[in-house]
């Protein structure tokens, strides 16, 4: 449970502003998505090494 506690004078907006970058760093909803059905280890896996080729490409790209 993600708690916020509002400092004397601040603005309700700065407040809202610095509980959604937590919601965001925390990853509360990216986890509840990942974890509505299974996925098998080696699916997982094959992603990762998806995403880890994909990103070296872009890379080797900036280089060129």
């Amino acid at each position: 449970m993600l708690r916020i506690e509002i400092k004397e004078g601040e603005n309700i907006e700065r407040a809202l502003k610095r509980y959604k970058r937590k919601h965001r760093n925390v990853k509360v909803m990216q986890n509840l998505r990942e974890n509505q059905y299974f996925t098998k280890p080696s699916v997982k896996r094959r992603k990762e090494i998806q995403k880890a080729e994909y990103i070296q490409h872009l890379r080797d790209q900036e280089e060129v």
